[in-house]
């Protein structure tokens, strides 16, 4: 089974179960790692997410795993807090990050930049305003590359 269908399979068998109990799906990644393949799954939820419920979500998820068996390789089972840089993936992620330092990447491009870090100005689904240094940057959410929260020190 190729990666990305194993992720679909991971995220359809998890969806509900963190949707019942206030959570979030951020990533999912299926990743050879020298000799050892490595399923990670990372989940929020308003205010975060701490270890007790993360061996919670495991549990559940290697239980319908064993169950279903999608995963020919061993690997192994990783469920965590995206971080405090967490990835913002999905546009709901941007629209929930404005106000926040952000560090956003393109594909090419915008202005002469490639990477813009400052507070996430606003977001309208197609356009990402970056505040850098004293100039404003309207970045077509398409040319995005990645987008994360930054810390401020």
């Amino acid at each position: 089974m190729s990666t990305s269908r194993i992720k679909a399979v991971v995220e359809e068998m998890i969806s509900p179960f963190l949707h019942e109990n206030g959570f979030e799906l951020v990533d999912i990644d299926y990743v050879k790692e020298g000799s050892h393949w490595f399923l990670r799954v990372f989940v929020d939820k308003d205010g975060g997410i701490d270890i007790d419920e993360c061996g919670r979500i495991s549990e559940y998820l290697s239980e319908r795993l064993d169950e279903n068996d999608p995963v020919s390789d061993a690997y192994f089972l990783e469920v965590s807090s995206p971080g405090a840089e967490r990835p913002l993936k999905k546009p709901e992620d941007v629209s929930k990050a404005v106000g926040k330092q952000v560090c956003v990447t393109t594909y090419e491009p915008v202005d002469g930049l490639k990477e813009f870090e400052g507070p996430l100005l606003a977001f309208d689904g197609e356009t990402v305003s970056v505040q850098v240094g004293r100039k404003s940057y309207s970045i077509p959410y398409a040319k995005v590359a990645s987008a994360r929260l930054a810390i401020v020190f």
